[in-house]
């Protein structure tokens, strides 16, 4: 018996692009559904910007329907101000989909790059390419797109062992 199709959002934080792509995944058949970036106006106060993150993926929820969430765990090297900017997108990117009753798992980037390109630490642009190969429906998308789909892929994979470990 083939089982269900289940339509996952992958989601890569960012505070002026946070990535997004959609999924459907039927057993280890995976269907393009659509992606893009949400960004937000760097001219804004951060409340406003969050906002804008935040409205951005409830609209993709919304137009989508997915039924679980999948969010890049974010590791920065910069400075300490930088990450704290980038921890509140991710915060937004975890809200949302929280917010919709989604189911959502984490990933570790460098595990998303290894189900994906098959090395941890693979560039953006080997991730976009094997994107393209997995989703060739998806065109040439932006490396933001095209990560937020490598997390959608990366959950795909894992997401049966997930629901094992969590019953």
């Amino acid at each position: 018996m083939t089982p269900a199709p289940i339509r996952i959002l992958g989601i890569d934080p960012g505070l002026r692009n946070t990535g997004w792509g959609v999924i459907e995944a039927q057993g280890s058949r995976l269907s393009f559904i659509a992606c893009g970036r949400v960004r937000s106006d760097a001219s804004l106060n951060m409340g406003e910007r969050l906002s804008q993150l935040h409205l951005g993926l409830m609209g993709v929820i919304a137009d989508h329907a997915p039924q679980e969430a999948a969010i890049e765990e974010t590791f920065v090297n910069r400075d300490p101000q930088s990450a704290l900017k980038l921890g509140q997108a991710r915060g937004v990117a975890l809200t949302a989909p929280a917010l919709a009753g989604l189911v959502i798992a984490e990933y570790a980037a460098n595990l998303v790059k290894k189900t994906v390109v098959g090395a941890g630490h693979a560039d953006k642009a080997q991730v976009q390419m094997m994107v393209r190969v997995l989703l060739p429906a998806s065109g040439a998308t932006s490396a933001d797109a095209a990560d937020a789909l490598a997390v959608a892929i990366c959950h795909a994979q894992h997401r049966g062992a997930r629901l094992r470990i969590s019953a």
